[in-house]
């Protein structure tokens, strides 16, 4: 979509940055909003007191200021490249939530199955009101999934996008779009434990590999939010600090359990390969038609 006769290098640099600075800004400027709103509510806030238990605003203003990554990649996409935002969709411009719903079906139970058993084990709970964890509840449920879906239309969709723009052929494109985008997405969650950076590492490579094969990123954004939504409303269920459980991701925090949601999320992109391999990756509308 965004390659042509001149890589545009600086400009792909610039879109990156200015994506990753809307990664930052957005949830910073919503969570001080979000933080004013409980002062004059009473309530004490992680801004306020480090280690205080996530009240409802504090969590929707993380999870909505990620969801803005949507329309900020396709305004970012627009300005700077002239192509219409609706193309970060897919290659026929559109969500097709006929992928999507299939992907839910079929993937959508056995991220729920793996990623529950991941919680399986002794937890430290902290006091939550009630209020709090019926409203952080709903938040994860509502939001999480929007929150998902921002990361992978700033991430896999014009990361990955302007960084296959800067080589001469589609193959240099993909791997230099899958290897980039992962680990720079890996480095950005500031991981040290060694599980973790392996999950993220194989999770972001595979996403792209999905997105490319799909030729859009419905399945990711389920992949993706499946997880998310399960693994956060663990803490308001569990009476887990939720604050702590977000920020904590150094050395030995988490077990050898971790290597399967790495299997597994390895596994359907096999699955979807598999299942392309006839068609192969749809890549562009003029190319494969209406309908890819």
């Amino acid at each position: 979509m965004l390659a042509g006769e001149k890589r545009r290098i600086g400009r792909g640099v610039l879109a990156i940055v200015l994506l990753l600075a809307g990664l930052v800004v957005f949830p910073v400027v919503l969570g001080r909003l979000a933080f004013l709103v409980d002062v004059q509510l009473g309530n004490t806030t992680p801004d306020a007191v480090p280690g205080t238990v996530y009240t409802p605003l504090h969590h929707a203003s993380g999870m909505l200021g990620l969801a803005l990554l949507i329309p900020w990649a396709m305004t970012l996409q627009r300005l700077l490249y002239g192509v219409r935002g609706a193309t970060l969709h897919s290659v026929v411009s559109r969500f097709r939530f006929d992928l999507f719903g299939r992907a839910l079906l079929l993937a959508g139970p056995v991220l729920v199955v793996v990623t529950l058993f991941g919680a399986v084990g002794p937890v430290e709970g902290v006091p939550w009101s009630q209020a709090d964890l019926v409203g952080v509840l709903l938040g994860i449920l509502l939001l999480t999934p929007l929150q998902a879906a921002g990361e992978e239309y700033g991430v896999r969709g014009l990361v990955f996008r302007v960084l296959g723009s800067w080589t001469r052929g589609p193959r240099a494109g993909l791997v230099l779009g899958v290897v980039v985008s992962s680990v720079l997405f890996t480095a950005v969650h500031m991981a040290t434990d060694p599980y973790i950076i392996l999950w993220y590492l194989v999770w972001w490579s595979s996403s792209a590999l999905i997105t490319w094969r799909t030729g859009g990123l419905e399945v990711t954004v389920v992949v993706h939010a499946v997880i998310n939504t399960v693994s956060l409303a663990m803490a308001p269920l569990l009476r887990i600090d939720l604050g702590a459980a977000l920020g904590e991701r150094s050395t030995a925090v988490v077990s050898a359990y971790q290597l399967v949601p790495t299997a597994t999320v390895a596994l359907i992109t096999a699955v979807v390969w598999w299942s392309t391999r006839r068609t192969g990756p749809a890549r562009t509308v003029a190319a494969r038609g209406a309908r890819p």
